[in-house]
């Protein structure tokens, strides 16, 4: 399990120097980009399902922290891939507002002999709103990550509680009952966090939706 472990956080660390280059890519490159990081993201999805058998196999003394060591793991790469996909999103946006730009400076406008008639207020209304929308999604996004980010702070406090709770425990010979009501409340409340973070992104999924 060490192996994997090890290789499996090595490729979490390679995603997010990864990251760093998508937002200094061209418009030619950034898919390719795009594509290699969301191959990398599968893959450790892949080692994490194999990592969690594997984690549940171990002994009784090492089994606790093996686990914990891998929902890290799981926990970064949803956040690596949340990053991506927020990316991606404001790449459409931007793309689109491009072509729309570039639209209204190729449209040929017409006359005749009673009047000129320009189309353009209504284009212009619906880029300024496409704009608007575009700088709602970044205070949602923003507000998004402050909430993923607060989850994780809480997260960390649970899992040094749950650690030291094991500890005193183990002192105090307290028996296997115990123990195992303890491990099923700490799966509990991994369970309530996944739930937490995808309730936020089908939030800023629908918001989404709304604005565009």
């Amino acid at each position: 399990m060490e192996g994997l472990y090890q290789q499996t956080n090595k490729q979490v660390h390679e995603v997010q120097s990864y990251m760093g280059r998508l937002e200094t890519s061209d418009k030619e490159s950034v898919h390719l980009v795009e594509n290699e990081i969301q191959a990398r993201i599968d893959n450790i999805f892949s080692n994490l399902e194999r990592l969690e058998i594997l984690s549940s196999k171990e002994p009784p003394n090492k089994r606790q922290n093996a686990k914990l060591r891998v929902d890290q793991l799981k926990y970064d790469v949803q956040h690596l891939q949340t990053a991506l996909r927020n990316f991606q999103h404001r790449r459409y946006l931007r793309e689109q507002q491009e072509r729309q730009r570039e639209e209204l400076l190729a449209r040929t406008f017409t006359t005749n002999d009673s009047d000129t008639t320009i189309p353009i207020d209504e284009t212009l209304q619906f880029n300024e709103s496409l704009q608007s929308a575009h700088r709602g999604m970044d205070e949602l996004i923003g507000s998004g990550t402050n909430i993923l980010q607060g989850l994780r702070d809480q997260r960390v406090t649970l899992k040094g509680t749950h650690k030291k709770i094991l500890d005193v425990a183990n002192m105090l010979g307290l028996s296997n009952t115990v123990m195992r009501l303890i491990e099923k409340r700490a799966f509990q409340d991994k369970f309530l966090m996944l739930g937490g973070m995808a309730l936020t992104c089908l939030i800023m999924f629908l918001v989404v939706q709304y604005l565009t």
